[in-house]
């Protein structure tokens, strides 16, 4: 039996949607983003108190990177992962990881709009800083799907993979920070691999991290 320890709108939300594309039974064990994931028993599973953690066959994961690479191997190694060997296994491994890049700047941005409650903790600087980054992100992206003859449906030519999972929930998240209206083939992508069902379904049920859709730049009065 499999089961994902989960908070919605974080990173875990990858191995939620990848779990719902794989289509394995697995239990859902959701945690509050809090003090929760601190408490000694969390720590067992995942001795960072962080989010995702994964049981399987008695043993416990923790790491996005590492939980999509070994359910990929193990349950989709043709067509969710590419196993080594094959000539998409490079591309396939930088973006699966590609997606840790993005996800650093917009937990940055996560921690200056939510975390800090008080406004003299929150620098504008960092937030215009993050949010450029996010935006290289962006190009990187724009670049890899536009490079093609035609351009590319999915980041890899062979088609939809769990990277496109790992850096669309990448991107999910980036969203409230930094929009994506000026990149053609990223929201062409991004509205193709959002309309699958195992996307809909790793939505949250109730409230996430999230309380507005977009957080504009914030300046001190």
């Amino acid at each position: 039996m499999i089961t994902l320890h989960h908070c919605p709108q974080t990173r875990s939300m990858r191995s939620l949607w990848l779990l719902h594309e794989l289509e394995e039974p697995f239990q859902l064990r959701s945690y509050p983003f809090d003090r929760t994931l601190r408490s000694a028993e969390f720590l067992t599973l995942s001795p960072a108190g962080r989010v995702p953690a994964l049981e399987i066959d008695g043993e416990r994961m923790f790491e996005t990177g590492a939980i999509t690479e070994y359910l990929c191997e193990r349950f989709s190694p043709e067509r969710l992962g590419r196993m080594p060997g094959t000539p998409e296994r490079m591309p396939w491994l930088v973006w699966l990881h590609f997606a840790e890049t993005l996800s650093q700047h917009t937990a940055a941005l996560t921690q200056q709009h939510i975390a800090l409650y008080e406004d003299h903790m929150r620098s504008p600087v960092v937030m215009k800083l993050e949010a450029a980054r996010i935006a290289k992100c962006y190009d990187a992206i724009e670049a890899r799907l536009d490079d093609a003859p035609g351009a590319r449906d999915y980041l890899l030519t062979g088609g939809f993979s769990a990277a496109d999972i790992s850096v669309g929930q990448a991107v999910y998240m980036a969203r409230h920070f930094a929009k994506i209206d000026d990149y053609p083939a990223l929201s062409g992508w991004y509205a193709r691999i959002t309309d699958r069902e195992s996307f809909r379904a790793a939505l949250p049920d109730g409230d996430g991290i999230y309380t507005r859709d977009f957080y504009p730049p914030w300046t001190p009065e």
